[in-house]
């Protein structure tokens, strides 16, 4: 393991660490995305298809008796699931900045977000109630009872790897369903910890399942899942290409999904906007885990009036962002999640430039980013792209339709309000919009006509 790594960690996180490694034979290695040259921090279970219907048996075993208990019973384990991952908040924010490669605040923010998930659904599992509804005839009631579904497949994605295990799982626990558990290839080790404090906790054997696995033996493991009549229900967030691939392997078991995909946020300044609320807004919207967030603003519509200052404030403010390893204090962005990330971002930025978009801030050749991943930097080779702002862009450019998950801030300009919400709505993806205006009659006809 990485031993420079492990010193950076508190005690107490490496002996989290030790509960949930697996010997490297027979396991795949999980690396900091900031340093992708040194040893793995970590080695996990290579899992296959038959691990995963292994846990689907475990699940359906487990299922009558978790059911079976009180809605009481199920929230107090909840509850306690609650409180260790809070008493192990820091450790567990730790483990999750070295392997998805987010600051350490970030990831201390997404530990409380994601225990809030948990606290939440075990009070609404205490709330699950049945309806009765007056009958066509007088002599007639009808009475609706909600009943667990039955075993839950969860596939998550790397860039929050506890809030969306805590936001699916929970809820599914709290039900009375059992949970069999994917979580991204790139972040198993944070949803190991989870699995783990789950177990201490109180929640019995085969309710929580978590498969580990490389890229190799993700698609084997997600077809397992769709595959087998005893999985009720699929619940997936991430690219849409996956999504599509989902609902037609459910198909043929008539597997009911619940599907969170890919996003294009535009964010629109009117020109009656506070600029410098405009360029806080959007710094929030975009920043966050280095824009690799799905609800993350994709594309910016500023009117022609106002863009040359607001491009002016945001370049401004931008000067004051730092990118390094996510466990220093100082830092304010980490790296992408992989090479393949940083290779889209700078794919993005030349297509843009190519259709006559230019760099005002940032860009592919910025010398921080240079400085730190050099040949004998401590992020060597690591896949850091800088926040970057394009001028004179357009619909035209990939970076307008493609979800770009990186910090690249692509601005185009626009006369009217029909033109800024004709522009936004060109998209087939749903999610999230943003716009900055001082008017309160322009928010309502916006945020109506924004589909």
């Amino acid at each position: 393991t990485d031993a420079d790594a492990m010193r950076r960690i508190s005690a107490s996180a490496r002996a989290l660490l030790a509960r949930i490694s697996h010997p490297a034979a027979g396991g795949y290695a999980v690396h900091d995305p900031a340093r992708p040259l040194a040893a793995p921090i970590a080695h996990v279970k290579e899992c296959t298809g038959a691990d995963t219907t292994v846990a689907i048996h475990a699940a359906a075993d487990a299922l009558p008796a978790w059911r079976a208990r009180t809605a009481h019973d199920r929230a107090e384990v909840l509850h306690r699931w609650h409180d260790l991952i809070q008493a192990s908040g820091d450790d567990l924010a730790q483990i999750t900045t070295l392997e998805s490669g987010k600051t350490l605040s970030d990831s201390r923010k997404e530990v409380a977000y994601g225990a809030s998930f948990v606290r939440w659904f075990a009070e609404q599992a205490r709330r699950v109630k049945g309806e009765i509804i007056p009958g066509a005839s007088a002599d007639k009631r009808l009475l609706v009872l909600r009943q667990p579904i039955g075993v839950a497949g969860v596939i998550t994605p790397w860039n929050f790897p506890i809030a969306m295990i805590t936001r699916k799982v929970a809820p599914a626990l709290g039900a009375g369903c059992t949970a069999v558990v994917k979580p991204a290839e790139a972040t198993p080790l944070s949803a190991l910890v989870l699995d783990q404090l789950a177990r201490d906790a109180g929640v019995p054997e085969g309710v929580i399942s978590t498969i580990t696995a490389s890229r190799e033996h993700a698609g084997t493991i997600g077809s397992t899942l769709t595959a087998d009549e005893r999985v009720r229900i699929v619940s997936f967030t991430g690219s849409t290409r996956v999504g599509k691939l989902l609902v037609e392997q459910s198909a043929p078991t008539v597997k009911k999904l619940a599907l969170e995909l890919g996003g294009n946020a535009p964010f629109i300044v009117f020109d009656d906007a506070d600029l410098d609320v405009a360029v806080r807004a959007l710094l929030a919207s975009k920043l966050r885990n280095a824009g690799q967030v799905c609800i993350a603003t994709n594309r910016v519509l500023v009117h022609e009036t106002v863009e040359e200052e607001f491009v002016r404030r945001l370049c401004r403010v931008l000067e004051q962002e730092r990118l390094g390893h996510g466990l220093d204090p100082d830092v304010t962005m980490g790296p992408l999640v992989n090479a393949g990330a940083r290779d889209k971002f700078e794919e993005h930025v030349a297509d843009a430039v190519k259709h006559g978009a230019s760099i005002a801030f940032g860009g592919p050749d910025d010398p921080a980013v240079r400085s730190l991943t050099a040949k004998g930097a401590e992020c060597e080779g690591a896949p850091f792209a800088a926040p970057t702002v394009l001028r004179h862009s357009s619909p035209a450019v990939r970076c307008w339709g493609e979800e770009t998950f990186s910090p690249l801030v692509p601005i185009a300009t626009f006369k009217t309000d029909q033109e800024a919400v004709a522009m936004a709505n060109d998209t087939p993806y749903a999610l999230a919009s943003y716009f900055c205006t001082s008017s309160t009659n322009r928010i309502w006809r916006v945020a109506g006509a924004i589909e």
